[in-house]
């Protein structure tokens, strides 16, 4: 999955976000840059957030921004992966709510999308992954860890 994500250019490595409303825009970008989703996914995935709270973040330090509720304007199922320098917080003064990882879904394939989401978890099961994901520099250190790991 990680050396799909460098082919198909849907990554990208950040200095940080002002805040999350920012990161979530930002791990947007390389999607709507290929036409897989337009650029109102972005706020619809904030408003989401905003309604229903951090359910985006599904552990420490990794963010999962995604929207189903009347998502307009997406044409791909496809991820995109962002890491940030700085954490964002969705929760102040929560720091299990803190993100520096993104993976970002845009689905309008029901099938690809729960296969994009057993991909996902069998990067979320392996701790020594995310670790080293979260101290990635460059598109060459996803390819590295997926030869190391998957």
């Amino acid at each position: 999955m990680l050396k799909e994500l460098v082919e198909k250019k849907h990554y990208r490595f950040v200095e940080g976000a002002k805040d999350w409303r920012e990161a979530i825009r930002m791990s947007c970008e390389v999607l709507e840059s290929d036409g897989t989703v337009e650029e109102n996914y972005k706020e619809d995935i904030i408003k989401c957030v905003e309604k229903y709270g951090s359910y985006i973040v599904l552990m420490p330090g990794l963010a999962m921004p995604h929207c189903q509720e009347g998502a307009q304007g997406v044409h791909k199922t496809e991820i995109a992966f962002m890491r940030l320098e700085h954490p964002v917080s969705f929760e102040p003064g929560d720091p299990d709510k803190d993100a520096v990882l993104f993976f970002t879904f845009a689905s309008c394939n029901p099938d690809q999308h729960l296969d994009n989401m057993a991909r996902l978890s069998e990067i979320l099961s392996n701790d020594e992954l995310i670790a080293e994901l979260k101290e990635a520099k460059g598109p060459e250190d996803l390819i590295a860890l997926e030869e190391k790991y998957l």
